[in-house]
């Protein structure tokens, strides 16, 4: 029977294609969302700040209230090259205030009926020209260090992207169960992010099978420890703010619990295709290894992984809690008290969990990665000495 193959190029080139096919689907792909009654009867425009005026603001320590009034021309939009009075509403909260200065730029939401316009809100500082900037910056890194598999994790990221703000996070507002639409999205995209790097290979399906697990062995601990612990899903941020939006009916905790796996897979991914790519290597360099050796050598490099991705996800989750922490040593709370409150319970139960996960994903990658990758070159030794054999019987003694 013929082999089915793929030359390199046309790999590369279908692969660009099948990434280039995925993105533009998704582009395409409605929310649901897209006319808001918020955004209604509103333009969203750039604006240059001429001038401020603090008179307004009133300071009280490091807390400031009131409003601050400044002078914009609008720089693009229906109302392009229009001088306008924005009004920036400040709250007291330093998290969420801004204070602009003179020849700044802002994103300002600009209300109107007809020819009429009845108010200018600043949003924020506008960024997204900075935001753009640094993408580009880092996708021309990524291609100059990593080449062809640098320019494939481009379209990698652009898919993760838009599946989760196209696909994923529509269906949780719709109500859909967040269990299952979130397992369906990370089998999906850890097939295609793997898929991007190796291609039409034997090594994708084995880091595939490998993640797979442990991204099931976390939705199912996750699932138990987070009703153990009952943790409440309005511990992530926001989550309230959305109940009150006109979302009561959406499940929160279930919400959180497929936070828990998504978060995690990431970290999975990475140990399996450090795995299947070390087992790969030993074959290529060694092709009649058995498969128990070969699976020996891929355990060997999960056990040294093992190791930093455990740290790695610790270090993912409690980076964003820095100040927190702050707060318990300055009030003095002890570290029972601490490990006890629910907001901290919840992150060592995504960094456990995940550890779990990641702590299945390195034998099973490594006993699938022995057997599928040592197969292909004991096919390949077996007809190359059938073939030496024939040769030899054809010649004369």
């Amino acid at each position: 029977m013929k082999q089915v193959f793929f030359p390199k190029k046309n790999s590369l080139f279908l692969m660009i294609l099948i990434g280039i096919m995925m993105i533009g689907i998704l582009i395409a792909i409605p929310t649901g969302y897209e006319d808001a009654l918020i955004y209604q009867d509103m333009e969203r425009a750039t604006a240059l700040i001429t001038k401020t005026d603090n008179s307004a603001i009133k300071s009280s320590g490091l807390i400031q209230s009131g409003e601050q009034s400044c002078t914009l021309e609008i720089q693009d939009g229906i109302f392009q090259g229009e001088e306008m009075t924005g009004v920036n509403f400040l709250s007291g909260s330093l998290e969420k205030d801004k204070i602009y200065k003179e020849g700044e730029k802002a994103l300002v939401t600009i209300s109107y009926q007809g020819d009429e316009i009845n108010s200018v809100v600043m949003s924020d500082h506008y960024r997204l020209d900075k935001e753009v900037l640094l993408f580009a910056a880092f996708a021309l890194l990524l291609i100059v260090v990593a080449g062809k598999n640098g320019f494939l994790a481009i379209f990698s990221f652009a898919i993760t992207v838009l599946t989760l703000w196209k696909i994923l996070v529509p269906a949780y507002l719709n109500g859909y169960s967040p269990i299952w639409i979130g397992i369906i999205i990370t089998i999906f995209l850890t097939l295609m992010i793997i898929f991007f790097v190796y291609g039409f290979d034997r090594r994708t399906v084995t880091a595939s099978l490998g993640s797979l697990l442990g991204i099931f062995t976390t939705c199912i601990l996750g699932m138990l420890f987070t009703d153990l612990f009952k943790i409440n899903g309005a511990v992530m941020p926001d989550s309230e703010s959305l109940l009150y939006s006109g979302f009561q009916n959406l499940d929160l905790t279930a919400i959180f619990m497929s936070s828990i796996f998504i978060g995690a897979s990431g970290a999975m991914m990475d140990l399996s295709v450090d795995i299947t790519s070390a087992v790969h290597e030993v074959v290529e360099k060694k092709p009649d290894i058995s498969w128990k050796e070969a699976a020996k050598s891929g355990m060997n490099v999960g056990r040294a992984a093992m190791g930093t991705m455990t740290t790695t996800l610790l270090l993912a989750y409690s980076g964003g809690y820095v100040t927190l922490l702050m707060v318990f040593m300055a009030q003095g709370t002890p570290i029972d008290h601490i490990m006890n409150y629910k907001y901290v319970a919840a992150e060592v139960l995504d960094t456990v969990v995940g550890s779990f996960g990641l702590v299945t994903v390195a034998p099973f990658t490594a006993l699938t990665a022995g057997i599928l990758l040592t197969r292909k070159k004991r096919s390949a030794l077996s007809a190359v000495q059938t073939a030496l054999q024939a040769e030899r019987k054809g010649q004369p003694e």
